[in-house]
């Protein structure tokens, strides 16, 4: 069995993304789609004192480009959002574990390229932090020529999965019925189920960056993504 995952690179994703990639063996980064303004392709949250806050990369509003064609052209808000993480979690109990590596990512480098600096943190935290083994590949290493959901059956097919992980967004254009004649048997991903952890500034947010989770619990992270599963069905 190949468990495949394709989906666009995203800022600084929330544990569910990570949840994915842990269920693929292969996750492809899909980047040559339309860039989409507001989304989570430039942005994420974040929990403050005051609530959750928006950490933004400036980039735009122009939609006539590809997620991989969008340029950063300011490199200002590095800082910026290095200064507001550090504030909000700069007293959590894990934030000297992952300090340094995060230092090096806005303080000592310089991004021109979303999709290049979203598919680093997400490789970054993922192989680093979470010990997370799934491969990495770009769509743009598949010779592709179809459109919408012929194009994404067709990467599919030519990454050899036999079963195709999607979050629960895609159902809106999806037809399960292609993936059944292609022999690729279609799964959906679950978010319900996420246990809480010990999250400064309540009331507790689930739909934050993964920031949130390494800062406030380390080496435990694993666990709120998806070794409570594990524990569950061994109890079950």
């Amino acid at each position: 069995m190949k468990n495949v995952v394709v989906l666009q690179s995203n800022y600084i994703p929330w544990k569910g993304y990570f949840d994915l990639i842990h269920d693929a063996d292969l996750f492809v980064f899909y980047d040559d789609l339309q860039f989409t303004k507001n989304d989570w392709r430039n942005r994420n949250k974040i929990k403050t004192q005051n609530g959750c806050e928006w950490l933004t990369i400036p980039v735009g509003a122009n939609e006539k480009r590809l997620i991989c064609e969008v340029e950063i052209k300011d490199s200002a808000w590095q800082i910026k959002h290095w200064k507001s993480i550090h504030q909000c979690y700069g007293k959590s109990d894990y934030f000297l574990n992952y300090k340094d590596i995060f230092e090096h990512v806005y303080l000592e480098q310089r991004w021109a390229s979303l999709s290049v600096l979203n598919q680093y943190l997400i490789c970054l935290i993922s192989n680093n932090i979470l010990n997370i083994k799934t491969e990495f590949k770009d769509s743009r290493e598949y010779d592709l020529s179809g459109k919408k959901l012929d194009r994404l059956l067709e990467l599919v097919v030519k990454t050899g999965a036999t079963r195709y992980i999607s979050g629960p967004a895609a159902k809106d254009y999806i037809d399960p019925a292609r993936f059944v004649d292609a022999g690729i048997d279609l799964v959906w991903k679950e978010y319900s189920g996420y246990p809480e952890y010990p999250q400064r500034f309540p009331p507790f947010e689930h739909g934050v960056s993964i920031l949130d989770l390494l800062f406030n619990v380390g080496p435990d992270a694993p666990w709120y993504i998806w070794g409570w599963r594990d524990d569950e069905n061994r109890l079950a």
